[in-house]
């Protein structure tokens, strides 16, 4: 088995693959459409991270593809509704990275209040400027958050911990940490906040969620930061409002449109404003973050493919079953109907004794995985894959290698 790894993703995930046998093909940047059907002949499993686009028409052209793996939050990039419908799993790494992010949001607030770019950029021009006009601390200060997830939560936190008051809005009905306050609405919490920060996902339904409505519902004066998806913030308005004063500063590290490959041209409204810190995308960009991304996302491929594990799919019915140790263990994803299940075990029943069973459905998806104490037969299996509520079926045995 191959597995096809984009974007640099760390060599961390190297000694999970070799662990499982599998063969790691490595590409430095992203790829486009042709190129990426061409790269994955005879590959079963895809690593990317956000530019690769894996699309309805790439997925059609690789029939034989088992897995994707998002080394990164991020899934929007892939079309997952079209992998579901063909029985594809896609991996994410929800958590891996959530503390890089919140320390480079704290460290963007520091700088933006104290407006250290302005001041750093005028010494290296040889102009000394010593004042403290327009440089505050940030005690005191109230942090807006929008989206409160696993990076809002741990931002939260820390942000308390530098003496300043947090409030959150969130669509979930999620718990607040420390003194943290929910808001009813996100228009409230502008009302409030001194400091804004954007940690929401890539879902469609969030594309153009803050312009220039948002950004007058502001404080005069206050500051911005989105970290989350490009597409979230119009940043022509963001523009607008960091030249009237209304925004007294901004952190973007997101675009809407972002280059391919190193060292290709970065073109954005926002360049040449003042107090405004722009980064290429670099929340996730620590040694230490990327490493247990490698790890976390190389192991939840391997599980799939060693032992049928879909834990923390995203597109699938999660179902992490305990480790195989004897016998086989037959997958079977299906449409979510009355009596597939009753029809495997009977099935299954025939040829062996049933010692494990997990099940998950998920909207029209039901993934089964039952183990058995016995060799099953090819013609057992066949009439598995026959049923007409069947998408597939996968076997595993202990200890295998793939």
């Amino acid at each position: 088995m191959k597995a096809l790894l984009l974007e640099d993703i760390h060599t961390s995930s190297q000694e999970v693959f070799d662990d499982a046998g599998i063969e790691v093909l490595r590409r430095p940047g992203s790829l486009d459409e042709d190129d990426l059907i061409a790269a994955l002949d005879g590959v079963e499993l895809l690593g990317i991270r956000s530019n690769t686009r894996v699309t309805e028409r790439v997925l059609d052209a690789v029939p034989h593809l088992q897995a994707v793996g998002c080394f990164c939050i991020g899934t929007n990039q892939v079309a997952l509704t079209a992998a579901a419908e063909r029985g594809l799993p896609v991996f994410n790494a929800p958590y891996s990275n959530s503390r890089s992010v919140v320390e480079l949001v704290i460290a963007e607030i520091l700088a933006l209040a104290r407006r250290l770019t302005e001041k750093t950029e005028r010494l290296h021009n040889g102009i000394w400027d010593k004042s403290a006009k327009g440089s505050h601390e940030v005690r005191g200060r109230t942090l807006g958050i929008i989206g409160y997830g696993n990076i809002g939560t741990q931002l939260s936190n820390v942000a308390e911990a530098l003496g300043m008051r947090v409030v959150f809005y969130d669509i979930a009905d999620r718990p607040a940490h420390g003194n943290a306050r929910r808001m009813r609405s996100m228009d409230e919490l502008l009302a409030l906040a001194d400091v804004v920060s954007l940690h929401v996902d890539g879902r469609p339904g969030n594309a153009g969620l803050f312009g220039a409505e948002q950004f007058s519902a502001m404080k005069p004066r206050a500051l911005f930061i989105n970290a989350s998806r490009g597409m979230v913030v119009d940043d022509h308005a963001l523009r607008d409002n960091i030249l009237s004063g209304h925004i007294a500063g901004a952190a973007i590290d997101v675009f809407p449109i972002e280059p391919k490959a190193q060292g290709d041209t970065f073109e954005s409204v926002l360049r040449g404003l003042d107090n405004v810190i722009l980064t290429p995308h670099v929340g996730a960009s620590t040694l230490e973050a990327q490493e247990e991304i490698g790890r976390f996302v190389a192991g939840k491929l391997t599980g799939f493919v060693r032992q049928g594990s879909t834990a923390l799919s995203v597109n699938l019915p999660g179902v992490q079953p305990a480790p195989l140790t004897v016998g086989t263990r037959v997958g079977l994803l299906h449409e979510n109907a009355p009596g597939v299940l009753a029809r495997l075990n009977q099935t299954l029943a025939t040829t062996g004794n049933i010692t494990a069973q997990a099940l998950a459905t998920a909207g029209e998806l039901g993934y089964v995985v039952t183990d058995v104490d016995s060799t099953t037969p090819e013609d057992t299996l066949d009439k598995l894959r026959a049923d007409a509520n069947t998408r597939w079926v996968r076997t595993w045995v202990p200890n295998q290698v793939v």
